[in-house]
């Protein structure tokens, strides 16, 4: 008999991650949501961020992904069956890089919108930034790709019943409470938390689904193998 509980200190190194990637989320951008271009994310407020703020955002990336990595990987032992363990482990791990990266493309350009109009190249840095996000937007659905497969597999496990949860718990999957969050989102008034919290909602979803995962762990121990 296996005792999944050993899994839960790993859970709650993955919480750690998502309060430190959500902080750089919400520090990057939590501000004046005024924009006045193609791209929402280039608002008034961030022209006016410090660059500490954006480096101490891109700097809380790295301890997050370790910390990701750890809750993500320590998710496999809730797993029913080798196949299915090392299927998830191999989509983890594909799924890692994109988050930085991803969060890379972001910091880059808010620090050059915000240190072009701090150091009198106010003129052209909309246009500028706008076209260097566009020239790597590409970057975006790439990281998609591969960062949601996971996610997707561990719904598919849930319910088929191949982990310790019971098969409803499928509908706790980040990507559920994703929508939801961004549903919430969308009923909140225009201002720099609202801005802070949609630009963290991965962090924030994948919290909850850490949390989630913590408090409910199925007793019945002897499933997992």
């Amino acid at each position: 008999m296996k005792d999944n509980s050993k899994v839960k200190p790993y859970l709650l190194i993955g919480v750690l991650g998502c309060i430190l990637m959500g902080s750089g989320d919400w520090l990057m951008l939590c501000a004046d949501p005024t924009y006045y271009g193609e791209l929402k994310w280039l608002t008034v407020g961030v022209m006016e961020i410090p660059q500490w703020r954006l480096n101490l955002a891109m700097f809380l990336a790295f301890p997050a992904i370790i910390c990701y990595g750890i809750g993500l990987f320590s998710v496999e032992k809730l797993i029913v069956g080798e196949k299915h363990k090392k299927i998830y482990h191999y989509l983890n791990a594909f799924g890692m890089t994109p988050w930085i990266a991803l969060h890379l493309y972001y910091v880059m350009i808010l620090s050059l919108f915000s240190w072009l109009n701090q150091n009198g190249f106010e003129a052209d840095a909309l246009l500028i930034c706008e076209s260097l996000a566009n020239q790597l937007s590409w970057l975006i659905p790439v990281c998609e790709v591969l960062m949601i497969p996971v996610f997707i597999y561990w719904f598919y496990l849930q319910i088929r019943e191949k982990t310790i949860y019971k098969k409803y718990m499928a509908f706790t999957n980040v990507l559920v409470l994703f929508i939801v969050l961004e549903v919430i989102a969308s009923f909140l008034p225009v201002s720099a938390a609202r801005l802070g919290f949609v630009n963290g909602l991965m962090s924030e979803s994948m919290l909850l689904w850490f949390l989630i995962l913590f408090f409910t762990m199925n007793q019945n121990q002897a499933k997992a193998s």
